[in-house]
């Protein structure tokens, strides 16, 4: 029994991370999955070991874990369970309380995922079987606390970084986690600590390493782009230097942010996005339309500074996809604050708008702040800039329509109904970001990860409703 489970829940980093984990358990022998289990999954008696990584931006976030957890010791009952990340680092106790065959690796920590795999075959080596899922779980609390408090080793944030992925076509670099900010309502730069940049000369030498691999699109993410220092030649330089640095010192590969502040884009940032292989999709963190409302947040900008920011990118790209994330119902948002928001959404016309209802994080200043936005306004709110979202998203889709859009293969497999013209679905993400899907014929089929050019044909506007990845129709250019 060799079988290796990941859960990822929450964001693009941990996704990242989890994959550099799954493939240090796949170089070591074991078997990997990464298929999310439901409720409808079957037990799986081969699972040696589940490996949940948490998120807990939310209160739903952290219930979303713990129901994952649960159903992992149940549809794996001879597993242990390892749950890191940031819930795990903000509430260690409560989780190790749901089952004696779990032990929890504190979100800091994360990184000493690497060591796993080793610390399991030492115990399967050592040990009679059957395999003793609470022994084991046992043995990993005490290895981990005799690295921590024992031996003292430093932590290194950049440790779980791969140049191959088990479950994505295109690859990602982490050159940036923890965040300096202290945000009222945002209990990361608490679960994930002060900001650590990797150096410059270590991003370039990965992405000359996934280039010459053949990889098509490098995707940068980070929990704070903004605070990206990286050294250079005894110096720091942000993240628009990095990105100067790495567009000289390659040849074909494209570039894609994750996420930007508005306040880092300006004129200088701006000109060297305005290079073609930097990929016109941006995602804004905004938040509010309402000064106000920022400043009790403790953001760091102001609507000016988003709007200009948004006036920029698309002065140096042509109609560029840009999405950004909105918080509805934060305490004290006046019915004219959101209405503030709503404006600044329809004037910026965002390709997207990631809205989320205020959720108080214990821990933070917000969390006792007055007067609260009542859940069933909060969901109003959300329900509208949703609603402007998927109408903003339909619009902008439809505005390609019969244009030739750059894409990388994710996916090719067989159609899940019956097309006799067609033996194949592929899915494709385009250099604006549009979530593709198209049919072709066996003989022209491209290989995940390959650079194809396609034709945009509509969107899909039930399936952009329902919350649907795939999301417009295309046909091979």
């Amino acid at each position: 029994m060799t079988g290796i489970h990941f859960e990822t829940l929450g964001c693009r980093l941990n996704q990242i991370e989890s994959e550099s984990a799954a493939r240090a358990f796949s170089d070591e022998g074991f078997l990997v999955s990464m298929e999310p289990f439901t409720a409808s999954s079957a037990v799986r008696e081969d699972i040696l070991l589940c490996i949940v990584n948490t998120c807990t931006v939310t209160s739903k976030a952290e219930q979303k874990a713990r129901r994952m957890i649960r159903l992992l010791l149940q549809k794996c009952p001879l597993s242990a369970v390892i749950v890191t990340g940031c819930y795990a680092q903000l509430a260690p106790a409560a989780i190790a309380a749901i089952d004696s065959r779990i032990a929890v690796l504190p979100g800091l920590q994360k990184n000493r995922l690497a060591d796993v795999p080793l610390l399991l075959h030492n115990y399967t080596d050592s040990t009679s079987l059957p395999f003793n899922c609470q022994g084991f779980a046992e043995s990993v609390r005490n290895s981990l606390c005799h690295i921590s408090s024992v031996l003292s080793v430093p932590e290194r944030p950049f440790r779980l970084l791969t140049d191959t992925f088990l479950t994505h076509s295109r690859s990602s670099i982490k050159i940036q986690d923890g965040c300096n900010n202290a945000c009222t309502y945002c209990c990361i730069h608490l679960a994930r600590g002060h900001s650590v940049s990797l150096d410059v000369q270590s991003v370039l030498d990965r992405v000359r390493e996934l280039e010459r691999a053949g990889q098509k699109e490098v995707v940068f993410t980070a929990v704070n782009i903004a605070q990206y220092r990286g050294e250079w030649h005894g110096r720091f330089i942000p993240f628009s230097g990095l990105l100067q640095i790495l567009l000289d010192g390659t040849e074909g590969v494209f570039f894609r942010m994750s996420s930007l502040y508005p306040e880092i884009v300006d004129e200088q940032l701006c000109r060297i996005i305005s290079d073609q292989r930097v990929r016109p999709h941006f995602h804004l963190s905004v938040q509010s339309g309402s000064d106000s409302v920022l400043h009790a947040m403790q953001r760091p900008y102001t609507v000016s500074q988003v709007r200009k920011a948004v006036q920029l990118l698309r002065t140096v790209k042509e109609n560029p996809f840009i999405a950004c994330d909105i918080i509805a119902g934060f305490p004290g948002e006046t019915s004219g604050d959101f209405e503030q928001t709503m404006q600044l959404c329809r004037d910026s016309s965002f390709s997207w708008i990631h809205a989320f209802p205020f959720s108080p994080r214990p821990g933070t200043p917000a969390y006792t702040m007055r007067p609260a936005v009542p859940q069933s306004e909060a969901g109003k709110r959300v329900a509208r800039l949703t609603e402007l979202a998927c109408d903003n998203k339909i619009a902008y889709i439809n505005s390609f329509a019969g244009k030739i859009r750059s894409a990388v293969a994710e996916t090719v497999h067989h159609p899940l109904v019956t097309a006799p013209q067609h033996d194949f679905i592929v899915h494709a993400v385009t250099d604006n970001f549009l979530h593709c899907e198209l049919h072709t014929a066996p003989d022209k089929r491209p290989q995940p990860g390959a650079l194809i050019n396609v034709t945009i044909e509509k969107a899909f506007d039930q399936r952009i409703r329902s919350g649907s990845e795939w999301e417009a129709s295309a046909c091979l250019a």
